[in-house]
């Protein structure tokens, strides 16, 4: 598709190309302009009959009281140059702080963005970042493709938690954590050389692919035996409104890490997106008002369950349970599947559907899932309207990676020692189990000693290996991308165990949705990531030759 001809003068064409993909078509990308400037001139382009790069001519690279553009694109690397862009930078700046502050217009906080790195955080910082839902996508180092034995300074890569290292726990603190990672260092080589034997390198397998998967399996066993406390990096990239409410969040947690984050990612953001972040600043209203909200709904939540929480029953066993769901759940899903292709109301299509026999059902069912081939194939929308509520128990290590998917409804509890700990089959009747144990059992004391005064700061010191309880309240859709994606033969398999479940617990209370879970895979592989490893091998052959 192309624009109308002649739309730009050859002046301003030159003047554009710096700035814009191309000058003709209807789709086009901006290029060489400083964040702040792209959002201030999206939100000017939703409140303008003139095209984007017509717009930005008019209001932006012509208009000299608003910016001066040359400067911002880097056109003259001169000093008076610089100057002029840092000028013309807060000129934007000021624009869009206006239009934020006279409009109320929140949704202009997503036209501009950041990439953000956090490095030598905890895993329960990262836990919490990622926690934040729309409008942030997190990446995090990986635990089973990169050992976690480094030392720094002769000191293994672990939080010292200013409250714990400054109170009595501070030196068992430190020994415990100590203790997990020489042990976690102490195992590597031993079990590596165990499952060497036991699964032994095919001669058709490629010697890379082989490592890799030997490694992958011998740090999925071990993971368990890191701290919470251990530092992890992190990439974040955001756009100026979840960064907002991510420092919000951050700079009023109960942990003093958290603070210090929140602060500096306030402080780091202002550098390149300050327009987008500026109400999270300490003196801005919003913030103050945050504040004292957040501040008051835990105080009151916290007084509220204190009442309840004694007298109820402690669920203590280990596995996915699935709390809740809708019996017409079936009958709102083949009424949605309808709706699209009738004139009739919903209600309507889905009270027919409730009267209809099986064979009907099936056929309105399969119209939306036959045609898939694999499970990138997503499942149209009607899907969601089925919800379901899971209550999961199951390690730290299992919760790490279930945690980041994004569209669904997600809490959980404190991390604790009291649900038990995970202990890789690869290990038990080994030399090896008894040192496994022994270091998880001492950290199990030092977290109940801490846990008496400071219970949110033992959690640094729990080990993945021991058992977190959360739920997971899930749509359909969500679901079935979630149990397809994490039941594949390459995934962890503690959390392909809690993929496989859901979706058998689905079926058993809806069996016409049996069929939505085609590529859930229910199989056990001793080495699951060895057919991936070995199909990018392969592929990283065939590019050299």
């Amino acid at each position: 598709m192309h624009s109308g001809a002649n739309e730009f003068t050859d002046e301003q064409v030159h003047l554009l190309k710096h700035f814009v993909s191309n000058t003709e078509k209807n789709v086009f990308v901006l290029r060489n302009l400083p964040e702040v400037i792209k959002g201030a001139l999206f939100s000017r382009y939703s409140r303008s009959t003139l095209g984007l790069r017509s717009l930005l001519l008019k209001e932006f690279i012509q208009n000299e009281d608003e910016t001066s553009f040359g400067a911002i694109a880097g056109l003259r690397k001169t000093e008076e140059g610089n100057e002029e862009q840092m000028l013309a930078i807060k000129k934007a700046q000021s624009f869009y702080d206006r239009i934020l502050d006279g409009y109320g217009d929140d949704s202009i906080g997503e036209l501009g963005g950041a990439h953000l790195a956090l490095e030598n955080v905890s895993m329960i910082a990262a836990k919490v970042i990622e926690d934040s839902r729309l409008g942030g996508s997190p990446l995090e180092k990986s635990t089973r493709y990169i050992y976690f034995d480094q030392k720094v300074n002769d000191e293994y890569l672990f939080y010292r938690e200013p409250v714990l290292m400054t109170s009595a726990y501070r030196d068992q603190y430190l020994e415990t954590c100590n203790n997990l990672f020489a042990t976690y260092s102490k195992l590597i080589p031993p079990l590596t050389e165990r499952l060497k034997e036991a699964f032994p390198k095919d001669p058709d397998t490629s010697k890379i692919a082989y490592n890799a998967a030997l490694r992958a399996k011998v740090l999925d066993c071990l993971r368990g035996l890191l701290p919470a406390a251990t530092l992890t990096n992190m990439g974040v990239y955001g756009n100026g409104r979840f960064y907002e409410m991510l420092i919000h969040k951050l700079r009023e947690h109960n942990l003093a890490e958290l603070q210090d984050i929140g602060c500096d990612t306030f402080d780091e953001l202002s550098r390149v997106i300050p327009s987008f972040i500026r109400r999270a600043g300490d003196d801005h209203k919003h913030h103050l008002a945050y504040a004292k909200y957040f501040e008051s709904l835990d105080a009151e939540r916290k007084l509220v369950a204190a009442q309840h929480v004694q007298s109820t029953e402690r669920h203590m066993q280990p596995g996915v349970r699935l709390v809740s769901h809708d019996p017409d759940a079936v009958s709102k899903v083949s009424g949605a599947l309808l709706y699209n292709y009738s004139d009739c109301g919903l209600k309507e299509l889905q009270d027919h559907c409730a009267n209809l026999g099986e064979e009907q059902i099936a056929q309105i069912l399969d119209s939306a899932c036959s045609q898939r081939e694999n499970r990138r194939h997503k499942g149209p929308r009607a899907l969601e309207h089925a919800y379901y509520t899971f209550e999961i128990t199951a390690d730290f290590g299992i919760y790490r990676d279930l945690q980041r998917h994004r569209i669904l409804t997600q809490e959980r509890q404190l991390l604790t020692c009291d649900y038990g700990f995970y202990l890789p089959p690869e290990l038990q009747g080994t030399e090896l189990e008894q040192d496994y144990i022994q270091a998880l059992e001492a950290a199990k004391k030092t977290y109940d000693l801490i846990r008496q005064e400071l219970p949110e700061e033992a959690q640094y010191v729990v080990p993945m290996a021991y058992n977190i309880r959360w739920y997971f309240h899930i749509n359909l859709r969500a679901l079935q991308w979630l149990c397809e994606l994490r039941a594949a033969a390459a995934g962890h398999p503690g959390y392909r165990y809690v993929a496989q479940e859901m979706a058998k617990q689905v079926a058993a209370v809806h069996p016409e949705f049996e069929r939505f879970f085609k590529y859930v895979d229910y199989e056990g592989y001793e080495m699951g990531r060895l057919g991936q490893e070995q199909r990018q091998a392969e592929k990283a052959e065939s590019n050299r030759s």
